[in-house]
């Protein structure tokens, strides 16, 4: 019986989902093979942004407390599969973070830890040709075999890139609000409910840490105010622009694109309208890959 623990890290959170498999005994003559599926969260792992004891400390003392209150003890000393997708896990971080696992798991009996582009892939796609997106904090895609990445365009990060994130909307959201490209009720509502000024907001995206964060939390009041048009079509730009740049140099109209994350989740009609201005077809849309990563392992 196979017992499988696979994550889904980001930004600012981890979503981690433990699979067993057993036989359920039906009746006295026949049995069923059913999976069991449990769901914990901690906060997000990032092997090229933390060190090795910042991870060390959430897989110990966030990860293992939750699984030893649902199953005990026994459950962190399992001979579990461990599959790890992570933003940060490079090529070159890979054997780094599988170390750490095993660490925290010495008996688990197998332990992969690739990046969360293609957990996003696997997870949208299945075993089927397609183009995958991450819209989150922040954005990445790729052309995806069934099997492998196949071609990547680079994300470059909010400051150089990333159209199409939830950093880079409340960056195109800013700059149009103090512009005066945005209706002033719209200025109004934003400082209202926020309690933030100008110079609030130019002081946590210049003067704090973690502004990347700041700017894709935006989103949630940019989404109360897509009733106003120049709103709506800051947004629906915003999306165009990441189709131009990130998923045009793919050449394959002939595939549905398909999107994990918030911001495609919350998004979904604005991004909808822009792949279809741009030749495009919207596929499956998930707010977290780990659903996908699931059932992936529930049909085998």
């Amino acid at each position: 019986m196979r017992t499988i623990l696979i994550a889904d890290s980001g930004s600012t959170k981890t979503d981690w989902a433990l699979v067993n498999g057993q036989w359920i005994m039906e009746n006295e003559e026949t049995s069923n093979f059913k999976h069991q599926t449990s769901n914990f969260k901690t906060q997000g792992i990032n092997p090229f942004h933390m060190d090795e004891d910042t991870i060390r400390r959430i897989l110990n003392e966030e990860l293992k407390p939750q699984l030893e209150q649902c199953y005990g003890k026994a459950a962190t000393h399992q001979q579990l599969d461990i599959c790890f997708y992570g933003s940060g896990v490079r090529p070159e971080l890979e054997v780094k973070m599988e170390l750490l696992l095993r660490e925290a798991f010495p008996e688990a009996q197998t332990v992969e830890a690739k990046s969360d582009l293609l957990g996003a892939a696997r997870a949208l796609c299945g075993h089927d040709e397609g183009i995958a997106c991450i819209l989150g904090t922040g954005a990445n895609t790729c052309l995806f075999d069934g099997s492998h990445i196949v071609m990547n365009t680079p994300a470059l990060g909010y400051v150089l890139g990333d159209e199409g994130s939830g950093a880079n909307l409340g960056i195109r959201f800013l700059n149009a609000l103090y512009k005066n490209r945005l209706p002033h009720e719209v200025r109004e509502a934003f400082e209202q409910q926020t309690g933030l000024t100008m110079t609030d907001v130019i002081h946590r995206v210049y003067r704090e840490p973690l502004a990347n964060r700041f700017l894709a939390s935006l989103s949630t009041f940019i989404h109360t105010q897509l009733a106003v048009v120049e709103v709506s079509r800051l947004v629906t730009d915003s999306f165009r622009e990441f189709v131009q740049k990130n998923i045009l140099p793919y050449g394959r109209r002939d595939l549905q694109v398909s999107a994990v994350g918030s911001i495609a989740f919350y998004y979904r009609e604005q991004l909808r309208q822009a792949l279809l201005a741009e030749g495009y077809r919207l596929g499956k849309v998930m707010r977290s890959p780990i659903e996908g990563l699931v059932q992936m392992e529930h049909l085998g």
